[in-house]
């Protein structure tokens, strides 16, 4: 596991994930970059997936994108952590390392999923990240190498932390 302070969509690997809404069609922060960067072809490809529910992911392809693919999944919002937030936002890096692995895709990013304007307390979202990811990689030597793409210092701080800690 890596941990890069950079704009997820120059990243050259396999599969970018997208803290996206459930619409899939676009949004802000992440979800808004990944978009105007990929093109129009990527929210043609989302139109036809009928949106996902928090919790879960689904891949496009990657278009103008560096990355091969796009992994689409939806964070939950936080809303005090007793409507199962830990769960979901778990299940979000679990679904879409399940679907890297089923696509035969070796490299991930992913965003601090969940932790901009779902409010998704970060050092929690760090930490859970990293041990979801590390508890997967265990059982899945297929995906070589996986990237947490911070935007800002802080957040690549709290990742570093996470991955130190284990």
């Amino acid at each position: 596991m890596d941990v890069v302070d950079a704009d997820i969509t120059q990243l050259v690997v396999d599969a970018i994930v997208n803290a996206a809404n459930e619409s899939l069609l676009g949004g802000g922060g992440v979800d808004g970059a990944i978009h105007r960067a990929a093109g129009p072809s990527l929210l043609q490809e989302c139109r036809e997936l009928h949106g996902c529910p928090t919790g879960e992911a689904k891949i496009t392809k990657g278009y103008n994108l560096p990355a091969k693919h796009v992994i689409h999944t939806v964070g939950p919002i936080w809303q005090g952590g007793h409507l199962r937030e830990p769960e979901l936002l778990s299940s979000c890096y679990r679904q879409s390392l399940e679907l890297a692995q089923k696509n035969n895709l070796t490299t991930i990013a992913f965003p601090a999923i969940s932790t901009g304007v779902y409010r998704f307390p970060a050092e929690q979202a760090a930490n859970l990240a990293v041990s979801t990811v590390a508890d997967f990689l265990v059982t899945c030597p297929s995906i070589q190498k996986v990237t947490f793409c911070c935007f800002g210092h802080s957040s690549a701080m709290l990742h570093r932390n996470a991955i130190e800690t284990l």
